[in-house]
């Protein structure tokens, strides 16, 4: 009897603390995600691993068993790094919410830009979702010494949207060129991630001497310009030389913004121009969007020229993308009188730019996605479906790029083309142990765009799991209360 009370009585401890020593062990990370195809560009690792988040990092990258308090189970999925766009104009919750959808775990305005580079995004500050940050804008410096006037984005802390004005059109004074030398060089050592430049949307009013100020800035503080070049009819290549030339002969680092909207026909063109400066010691990188048409302000300065030869198009080409509506030349002057502040969407790539452009090593994609403010009115669908876009259409069903070099360039080349002047970016744009743990688990089989450009507000499907800094903000498509996003400054 002693015997057998003394067996159960050790049974019954051991019963008692295995739970407890399970659970320890069950925590050894916050989220664990088994068995998922890992593809990291940078190492070029694409295999079957095991991977271990906590403390919003990557813990852990193994073959071996491991366990953690959440467990995703990614038998026959991808996991890739969350991807970084550049070039997204929509730093408000809607906006946030869509793109997160899309694969976007950090959104970047640097060719806009704001100034304050911090004043982008006021509206998601204090409970972002996503990764942001913003390049110290040029133009919105311009509006300040030109017009003396604080307008910091394109869109104001009380959701305005805004009307070009002497800004837009004044070419500056010596000494205006000089107070603007100031006021970017200080934002930019307040952290701006580059420097923004609307170079097209101001074309009349900027010179040679102002264009040549804004690459020394850039120069002297090691950062990179995003650049909106001067366009020219069906692509002119006038627009991209004058940046190459600018950036040989000051040692100023460009990045030229969506190339399939302004090359056009001549994307083989520009970049081959592109591959030569840099082979004599430029510093040029290049990026575009999925999409064959491109977005803008009906009062945009290409307007005032002559729109129809630059594009190749006329007025039915052309949408109002608050409602979808075709125009007629009535109803564009019009818009033009009344609301110079809505957007427009004008139908002009074709399908073969975007494929070229491609295939180029080194491409980086980006949304260009629009401002998303409220739901009645609309943006375009870069904005909901650029990267699943690029992963279904040009990936899955053309097959005009691997899944890995598409993932390289939506993730680990903007990183690499950042981590330079903006150390943060070291470690995004990889699934490496140490990185951020910004992850996107996918089936690609399974992804699906379901906006057009009459219905732009429908978000991306497909999206098993987002990660953003360690903590799930997408499950199966649906957004969670998580919201472990972070400013990104370049200091």
């Amino acid at each position: 009897m002693k015997i057998t009370t003394y067996i159960s009585a050790i049974l019954l401890l051991f019963s008692c603390q295995s739970p407890k020593s399970d659970d320890k062990l069950n925590k050894e990370y916050d989220i664990v995600v088994l068995n998922a195809r890992v593809i990291d560009p940078e190492t070029h690792t694409d295999s079957i691993m095991n991977i271990g988040i906590s403390d919003g990092k990557i813990k852990k990258l193994t073959s071996k068993k491991i366990i953690g308090e959440n467990i995703i189970e990614a038998k026959g999925k991808i996991a890739s790094p969350g991807f970084i766009d550049l070039h997204t104009h929509s730093p408000f919750p809607l906006g946030e919410s869509f793109q997160i959808r899309d694969g976007a775990t950090t959104l970047l305005d640097l060719e806009a830009g704001a100034f304050p580079h911090k004043e982008y995004g006021y509206h998601i500050k204090d409970s972002a979702r996503a990764n942001f940050g913003a390049s110290t804008a040029h133009g919105f410096a311009r509006i300040k010494v030109i017009e003396d006037k604080d307008q910091a984005y394109m869109i104001s802390r009380d959701l305005q949207g805004s009307v070009p004005g002497k800004a837009f059109t004044q070419i500056a004074s010596a000494t205006q060129i000089e107070e603007m030398r100031k006021l970017i060089d200080d934002d930019l050592k307040k952290g701006g991630i580059g420097i923004g430049l609307l170079l097209d949307y101001m074309s009349p009013a900027i010179s040679n001497d102002e264009l040549k100020m804004v690459f020394e800035v850039a120069k002297k503080n090691e950062v990179v310009i995003f650049a909106h070049s001067r366009r020219g009819p069906n692509g002119d290549i006038k627009g991209l030389k004058e940046l190459i030339d600018l950036s040989s002969e000051t040692g100023g680092a460009v990045h030229i913004c969506h190339i399939n909207a302004n090359a056009m026909g001549q994307v083989g063109n520009w970049l081959k121009a592109i591959d030569t400066a840099n082979a004599k010691g430029a510093d040029i990188s290049v990026e575009l969007f999925p999409y064959t048409a491109g977005s803008t302000s009906i009062s945009a300065d290409v307007f005032n020229r002559d729109w129809q030869t630059i594009f190749d198009i006329t007025y039915k080409d052309v949408q109002w993308s608050e409602t979808g509506e075709w125009f007629t030349k009535e109803s564009w002057e019009e818009k033009r009188k009344n609301s110079p502040e809505g957007m427009i969407i004008h139908h002009y790539m074709k399908d073969d730019w975007i494929k070229t452009g491609l295939k180029y090593p080194t491409m980086m994609v980006g949304s260009d996605g629009m401002p998303a403010i409220t739901m009645e009115v609309k943006s375009n669908p870069n904005l909901t479906s650029s990267f699943t876009r690029l992963l279904t259409y040009y990936v899955r069903d053309e097959k005009t790029i691997s899944i890995n070099d598409a993932i390289a360039k939506a993730s680990y080349y903007p990183a690499r083309r950042l981590q330079s002047f903006a150390p943060a970016f070291k470690n995004k744009g990889r699934i490496q142990e140490g990185a951020d743990a910004d992850i996107l688990i996918f089936n690609l089989e399974n992804l699906k765009v379901n906006a057009t450009y009459t219905d732009p507000y429908q978000a991306s499907t497909g999206w098993d799991y987002v990660i953003i800094n360690g903590q799930i903000a997408v499950e199966d498509d649906k957004l969670t209360n998580n919201r472990a996003g972070e400013r990104i400054d370049a200091n």
